[in-house]
């Protein structure tokens, strides 16, 4: 069997019509050239110009959400040499991405459908996969794809068989702090099912669900991990007022969350009563099960009857891990049990802790929404987010430590279980006293509130 290739002038029409503008424009111009004449579709290009400066200095918010990242795609397509033929092929070969036609000894190279870029820090580049490649090897490429394309990180996203999307951070995405937006003034503005806690590194608002999931906030000392914490509160603060949601506070350390004595509905500090309040937590649990086996109800509905109760503790591994052996077996006792069933009845956890090993939080796998902020070791990013987390881009490890670096981490998708960066918005003093404040409380204990 001979070893023939494809002729170049059928691999220039398979271009052309996968990318069928480069014809087009230039098609059409020609034409309205020698219909109209040169100056007129000058004159008409030059207005077009004219039209797309004004928009961006009159109305840079709409520029920047709808033209800007189609322009940076087309730049960083085309107008750069990363992601053009000879380079891609150069990059893809020194990654061992490619194939050889064991007949032909033709090279297979992956082919870019699109590159779409949202952020000015960040671009999504979809490629489809070779015949007998599979996202793995991808994913374990992932460092050497990084060095290749000159990026800080690059993760991998199934997008859908034989497709794949590559996640390339070329710069810190978060260079400004992200101011908490206003609470709402009225519960029935209030969205439990999408609490705002920051931004993604795709430059959109990140929202996570409260009602009916459980939060884990893992993060080394400093990393910002009580930010998601306080934003969620925000959010609840007219709920509280109104009897829609209840407070079940443990802080060990007795002073991030201080602010929250005169709004809680139990608060603990001391190692008894953390033990008397998730253990009352749970009570309260049973007693709602109960509730709604009489109501006939299979399903929770936040009202003043059953309101939401949630239960923020604070260096969870001081409760459950090297904490007092009474302390540990007392929140042993009853953390597991809330941990899998309070979801359904109207209870939800969130936990902030340093270290996420076994031996310190055993139950890390029942809690549904997982933020690894600043970790000290790479291990630990595995530990939070799942296997293979770290492998497929979730470097939290390498964020540096800086206070400018508080609150970013990492979560991770729910449907493509891809991790993603993220930051929360970062609360001051003045933001928790207006939380307090919202709630319909006094403020008396806020002088020396804890920040974010």
């Amino acid at each position: 069997m001979g070893k023939r290739t494809q002729g170049w002038e059928w691999r220039v029409a398979g271009w052309a019509a996968r990318h069928p503008g480069f014809v087009a424009v230039p098609a059409a111009l020609t034409a309205a050239s020698v219909q109209f004449g040169p100056v007129t579709t000058g004159g008409v290009l030059a207005g077009a110009v004219a039209a797309g400066v004004g928009w961006y200095r009159g109305h840079p918010d709409s520029w920047s959400r709808m033209a800007a990242p189609r322009l940076r795609a087309v730049r960083r397509r085309w107008l750069s040499r990363t992601y053009l033929g000879p380079w891609w092929s150069r990059v893809t070969e020194a990654c061992n991405l490619i194939t050889v036609h064991r007949t032909t000894g033709m090279v297979n190279v992956p082919r870019i459908i699109r590159v779409r870029s949202h952020s000015p820090s960040t671009e999504t580049v979809y490629v489809r996969l070779l015949l007998g490649q599979t996202p793995k090897q991808w994913e374990e490429a992932a460092d050497a794809l990084a060095v290749a394309l000159k990026a800080e990180r690059v993760g991998v996203e199934r997008v859908r068989p034989q497709v794949i999307a590559l996640i390339v951070q070329r710069s810190e995405p978060f260079t400004q702090v992200i101011v908490p937006p206003d609470i709402p003034a009225d519960s029935d503005a209030v969205d439990l099912s999408r609490v705002f806690l920051g931004e993604t590194e795709h430059g959109d608002d990140w929202f996570a669900p409260l009602v009916g999931q459980h939060w884990m906030v893992s993060g080394a000392t400093g990393s910002g991990k009580n930010s998601v914490t306080w934003m969620a509160l925000r959010a609840c603060a007219p709920l509280i007022r109104d009897g829609l949601v209840r407070l079940h506070v443990v802080n060990p350390k007795g002073t991030e969350l201080n602010a929250l004595r005169p709004v809680s509905h139990r608060y603990a500090e001391s190692d008894g009563d953390i033990v008397e309040v998730i253990q009352g937590f749970w009570t309260t649990m049973q007693e709602r099960k109960q509730v709604l086996a009489e109501q006939g109800r299979r399903t929770f509905r936040m009202s003043r009857e059953t309101p939401l109760d949630v239960l923020v503790i604070d260096e969870l591994g001081a409760v459950t891990g090297y904490g007092d052996r009474s302390l540990t077996r007392g929140a042993q006792a009853a953390l597991p049990l809330i941990l899998s069933q309070a979801r359904a009845l109207g209870g939800s956890v969130i936990g902030a802790l340093q270290e996420p090993t076994k031996d310190v939080i055993p139950q890390r796998d029942l809690f549904s929404l997982r933020v690894c902020l600043r970790a000290t070791t790479a291990g630990h990013v595995d530990m939070v987010l799942g296997d293979d987390m770290r492998r497929r881009g979730a470097l939290a490890d390498e964020i540096p430590n800086v206070p400018e670096s508080a609150g970013i981490g990492f979560v991770v998708k729910q449907r493509s279980r891809t991790p993603m960066r993220v930051r929360a918005a970062y609360c001051d003093d003045t933001d928790i006293a207006e939380l307090v404040r919202v709630a319909g409380w006094p403020v008396s204990e806020l002088a020396h509130a804890g920040k974010a």
